[in-house]
């Protein structure tokens, strides 16, 4: 303890535990197993990814950001018939999400993956948006590189402009395309 009216400070080291996607397999026991110890998160986004949140950036007024958000949801296409129907099956689906949304990676012949999202609730605006922003930049990248992008860009993206229950379910959105694309990487 310092002496009154100092700040004290303690380290805190923190573990953090994920579990995976598909029953049964392992292959994310922690975060330090994507990003060893000591590694920053959030350095090294995709191309697309990174051009997005810099355009972001560029958008001061909050009223025009919520209408460029708004217009990604209105450009999200749900899943096509030919990779899942209803009901989707529940190992697809994010948890938390107010929204209810599901999440597919299906690979392309270059090794990347192609990501499908549903969103059942129709008022699921947020949902939607992340669902488009996702697709667009992550889409075609190398499974190596998606898996760096970590839950914390919800808040880039959103900033504080979402409730903590919406946001919980955005992370879970963005970390379970991480875990998807982590999966995928590991498999080459």
């Amino acid at each position: 303890m310092g002496k009154p009216g100092q700040r004290s400070y303690r380290e805190v080291k923190l573990r953090v535990v994920i579990e995976p996607v598909v029953r049964g397999t392992r292959f994310l026991k922690s975060a330090s197993d994507l990003i060893g110890d000591g590694g920053v998160k959030g350095q090294d986004y995709p191309e697309k990814l990174r051009e997005f949140l810099e355009t972001l950036t560029m958008v001061m007024d909050e009223s025009e950001r919520a209408s460029l958000l708004i217009s990604y949801a209105d450009r999200f296409r749900e899943v096509p018939p030919e990779i899942a129907r209803r009901p989707f099956p529940h190992d697809h689906r994010v948890p938390f999400c107010e929204s209810d949304a599901y999440v597919w990676a299906v690979p392309k012949p270059d090794g990347t993956l192609q990501f499908y999202f549903a969103v059942e609730n129709p008022s699921g605006v947020s949902a939607k948006a992340l669902s488009a922003i996702l697709d667009k930049t992550l889409s075609g990248e190398p499974p190596s590189q998606v898996a760096c992008v970590w839950p914390d860009v919800v808040e880039k993206i959103f900033r504080q402009n979402i409730s903590m229950g919406k946001g919980m379910g955005l992370m879970s959105m963005v970390q379970i395309v991480q875990r998807l694309a982590l999966q995928a990487s590991l498999r080459h």
